[in-house]
């Protein structure tokens, strides 16, 4: 994948605008910036698409804006002409391609059978949309692609939504996926852009889906951290799990033997998706301490600690287990 399609994995939601009225662009680029996602795919369903692209691209210079439903090179270039960073089209138009190739244009294009992955990974792409993917068989055929075509990365789209994103995001071949359930046509009429922001963190909430996993207790010494397990398990009846450095009472507290993180203690936070996690965590400034960071067997992160303390308890992002 291109730096920005990179960027675009982050979050993992490629927002489908498509407007009629050019003067709504600022203010929707504007509502998907404050709500966590700035990405917009601007179609060109209609003749505002150009100059929707301009304006956001312009006047919004936290937007990640492109174009989508390209059927010509003539629509690719009027991308580029007025500040667009992708162009994204429905099927496989090697003619669009090839031009976007050649000029250094970061392009995603639609694909929904394996000759169309084969055309692309000739043009040297290693990311395609897939498109109708509700259509053609959603999840599964995505699972079945992944075989073949491993480096691929996929963009589904079409029968995608706020049901059944994540089970989309989970699959490890899905870059992002797209859709017009965001931002909904019915919020774009009655221009409630607060609601656009709205319905944007609820998404972005989906994506992280942030839960307590435990919280730590520094006991200072391993005497001292068997009572105190012993205390809390015998409260909630939750059995003791020991490790070398700490006692886990369930799924409620790790009680450290040794010195640890946090002045008081730690809280680990369990998430969903923890690459994207971390993305998030890091545009805001946070400090991640690298060498501290754990992976899995097969190389995927899967815990990682954060350098700031807060209210004297130190912090640490784990991911969850997938179901």
């Amino acid at each position: 994948m291109s730096n920005v399609f990179d960027q675009i994995s982050e979050y993992g939601i490629v927002p489908l605008v498509t407007l009629d009225d050019p003067n709504d662009a600022v203010p929707l680029a504007r509502a998907l910036v404050a709500g966590g996602i700035p990405i917009a795919e601007v179609t060109f369903r209609t003749a505002a698409g150009g100059e929707v692209i301009k304006r956001m691209a312009k006047e919004v210079p936290d937007i990640i804006v492109g174009s989508g439903t390209v059927h010509d090179i003539d629509h690719a270039k009027e991308t580029v002409d007025n500040g667009g960073k992708f162009v994204i089209t429905p099927g496989f138009n090697a003619k669009v391609v090839e031009w976007c190739v050649n000029n250094n244009v970061p392009v995603c294009p639609g694909t929904v059978v394996p000759s169309d992955i084969e055309e692309a990974m000739n043009f040297g792409l290693k990311l395609v949309k897939f498109f109708p993917a509700g259509a053609y068989g959603g999840t599964n055929t995505l699972k079945a692609l992944a075989g073949p075509f491993g480096a691929m990365k996929f963009v589904p789209t079409g029968g995608v939504g706020l049901n059944n994103l994540t089970e989309y995001l989970d699959l490890p071949n899905v870059a992002a996926v797209g859709g017009s359930f965001v931002p909904p046509a019915k919020l774009v009429k009655a221009k409630d852009w607060d609601g656009i922001t709205k319905l944007c963190q609820e998404i972005m909430a989906k994506v992280y889906d942030f839960s307590v996993g435990h919280v730590g207790i520094n006991a200072g010494t391993p005497e001292n951290a068997a009572d105190v397990t012993n205390r809390i398990t015998s409260l909630f009846s939750t059995a003791t799990t020991e490790i070398e450095i700490a006692y886990f009472g369930g799924n409620l507290v790790e009680v450290m033997k040794v010195p640890f993180i946090g002045t008081n203690g730690h809280i680990c936070v369990d998430t969903r998706d923890i690459k994207r996690a971390v993305a998030m965590l890091k545009r805001k400034g946070v400090q991640i301490l690298e060498k501290n960071c754990r992976y899995d067997d097969k190389g995927n992160l899967i815990n990682v600690f954060l350098e700031e303390e807060i209210g004297g308890f130190g912090f640490h992002v784990r991911q969850r287990p997938k179901a």
